[in-house]
């Protein structure tokens, strides 16, 4: 364990005994004997405990425990002093020291005490820097793009990140919406809260429903015990509702609830929860023709409906293509351990001039697949999926079977046989994967 000490008296020999006494435990120590040149040092230092005697000549030690949290909220104070009594006791832990003891008395507490303040604060400054490397990770200088198109739609997530409003995210597949998602979370007033994200296509309505708003214990065959849903699990921070459009009528009934007024009933009970919730939603669907149609409650599109993002198709933003296939290229050769490999301007040309009907994903999808198949130092063009050389034009000679047949061994091979993981890195169906095993007659991995 290690940190710094920061030791405030005025008694110049009580310092530097509580100096020696803790330097012998191994800690490094600032030493101040005023509340001044104790603020003064604790602004220019990384200190993470400080022990403060209470009577100082410009300033109560007591007092001061508020000014200290002010400047380091994570630095962790023990008063000290000489002659104690329960008010300053009480006021001292209520400001935030972690300890008052009195001189003297209480001389053998003062090692254990300050291992156990020295680990409180190292551990909320580790969960400090973590929660904020998270927060830059997902912040949205990392959405990759120059396009005008994506600028915009960034600049119109910024400003709805500062609020509370409810945001519709629309966009075909693969766009990034979830991506935009995280970014309006970790750049709001919620970052430090929780994001949790439901994807309404992958659940029927019976099961949507637990998983988002809980149930009670009994509330149906094999409910055991009472279970948190997703709303409950989300309070106060933000529910992501991706595909939104999948959800049925009678579900979205009650999450319009949600919305007015941040209430709903678990399954299976009859009493009302109250939570704190942004909703973000997405969806790939024209979600406002569905609600003309009824197929979407109206009520609920327009609740959603108001603030939305449309997020550009990748084909509309193909200058953007090469600095995310780089951006991919190196994600996926640090995967498997390869050092940095190339791309040439062939093949960026190649990818540059693909329609991309699965947008990010798929282009994600492709980088994935060259890194696999292409052997040296360098993306090789015949590592390429079939279907982009239906729109290239064949070398003499060059057999698109051929071609794809060594697609789907190398990827057997790097999968080990895993037919399930070979399809989805092919992009083809298990059941086409296995017709053209047979058809190529490619030996089983």
């Amino acid at each position: 364990m290690n940190g710094i000490v920061l030791i405030i008296d005025d008694e110049k020999k009580i310092c530097s005994l509580l100096s020696r006494i803790v330097e012998l435990e191994g800690f490094k120590t600032l030493q101040a004997n005023t509340g001044k040149e104790g603020i003064k040092l604790l602004k220019n230092n990384d200190v993470s405990l400080v022990i403060s005697d209470v009577k100082l000549p410009d300033v109560n030690g007591v007092a001061m425990v508020k000014d200290i949290k002010a400047i380091k909220p994570f630095v962790e104070i023990i008063n000290l002093t000489a002659y104690g009594t329960i008010a300053d006791g009480v006021l001292a832990i209520k400001n935030g020291a972690f300890d008052y003891l009195v001189k003297g008395d209480d001389n053998d507490k003062i090692i254990p005490l300050l291992y156990k303040a020295m680990e409180k604060a190292n551990l909320q400054q580790r969960v400090f820097d973590l929660e904020h490397k998270i927060t830059g990770k997902h912040s949205f200088s990392t959405i990759i793009g120059q396009s005008k198109a994506l600028k915009e739609a960034i600049d119109l997530a910024k400003r709805v990140s500062q609020t509370d409003t409810t945001v519709l995210l629309l966009g075909e597949t693969g766009t990034g919406k979830e991506v935009f998602a995280q970014s309006i979370h970790y750049e709001s007033p919620r970052a430090l809260k929780p994001f949790v994200a439901l994807n309404c296509s992958g659940f029927s309505p019976e099961l949507l429903e637990s998983e988002l708003f809980g149930y009670k214990a009994g509330a149906f065959t094999g409910a055991n015990k009472d279970k948190k849903g997703l709303l409950e699990e989300a309070n106060g921070g933000t529910l992501f509702l991706d595909e939104i459009g999948e959800m049925n009528l009678d579900l979205q009934a009650k999450l319009l609830r949600v919305l007015e007024n941040q209430s709903f009933i678990k399954v299976g009970d009859t009493h009302t929860q109250q939570v704190n919730v942004r909703i973000l939603a997405a969806t790939n669907k024209d979600l406002k023709a569905d609600a003309t149609s009824g197929k979407f409650r109206s009520d609920l599109y327009y609740r959603l409906s108001v603030f939305s993002i449309i997020l550009p198709p990748l084909r509309d933003r193909k200058g953007d293509i090469p600095a995310l296939a780089k951006h991919y290229l190196k994600e996926f050769s640090d995967k498997v351990n390869r050092s940095a490999l190339k791309i040439d301007d062939n093949i960026l040309s190649i990818l540059t001039a693909h329609h991309w009907k699965g947008n990010i994903r798929e282009l994600k999808n492709v980088i994935e697949r060259l890194v696999i198949l292409s052997d040296g130092n360098q993306l090789i063009k015949s590592a390429l999926p079939p279907e982009f050389f239906e729109f290239t034009p064949l070398e003499n000679n060059y057999n698109l079977q051929q071609v794809e047949k060594q697609h789907i061994q190398k990827v057997l091979i790097h999968t080990k046989g895993n037919k399930t993981e070979t399809s989805r890195l092919l992009g083809i169906g298990l059941t086409t994967l296995y017709r053209k095993i047979e058809e190529y007659g490619i030996t089983e991995i």
